[in-house]
């Protein structure tokens, strides 16, 4: 999902935002004070996502791990730094988290690749999330055509690159992944006509 450029005109405190994203309809991420609606996604976009947590909740089903998909926040907090996203999937190993509505120990964070949203999952988001402690893995999948790419903490955030046919694993979850699975049932050309 991306972020429109339309923010608020005063700042926001953490708890004002908190409050109207309980009673809002669209949602929106939080960056030191300003709010920026999200926009939607493709049908591509969702059924990747929705492969992911499938695989992801089976795979964890009776452990302490739990894979949450696009309605659970992630907060990352640096100092006078406070910022909220919506990322479209997540994995949490904490028991007792600070707020029934985000996170701030996920140990993997997955986005959705679009035209809209890859610049800022690439740049700001990665940057900020690479701040959090617990997170082990980060991964970014196109929805335009097969290509996976897993960034590990353990390897210095050096970049691996799955494509059609390949397998990857996911070391925070002990899965192991064909490509070919996160694209199942994605209708590519409904996909390209929307980027």
């Amino acid at each position: 999902m991306g972020m429109a450029q339309t923010a608020s005109i005063r700042p926001v405190s953490v708890e004002e935002y908190l409050k109207g994203e309980l009673a809002s309809d669209a949602r929106h991420e939080y960056v030191n004070g300003e709010v920026f609606a999200m926009v939607g996604g493709t049908k591509a976009h969702n059924a990747i996502a929705g492969n992911l947590f499938a695989l992801l909740h089976t795979c964890l089903r009776g452990g302490s791990c739990r894979p949450y998909m696009s309605d659970v926040k992630v907060r990352v907090r640096t100092g006078q730094d406070d910022r909220f996203y919506y990322p479209d999937l997540l994995v949490s190993c904490t028991r007792q988290e600070a707020s029934a509505y985000y996170t701030e120990a996920p140990v993997l964070i997955a986005e959705v690749l679009s035209a809209s949203t890859e610049r800022h999952d690439r740049a700001e988001k990665f940057y900020q999330y690479r701040k959090l402690e617990s997170l082990q893995e980060y991964v970014l999948v196109a929805q335009d055509l097969m290509r996976v790419e897993v960034y590990r903490r353990a390897t210095g955030w050096d970049l691996e690159l799955y494509g059609e046919g390949d397998r990857f694993r996911l070391e925070t979850a002990d899965l192991e992944l064909a490509v070919d699975e996160l694209y199942d049932r994605v209708e590519w050309e409904t996909n390209a006509e929307h980027q």
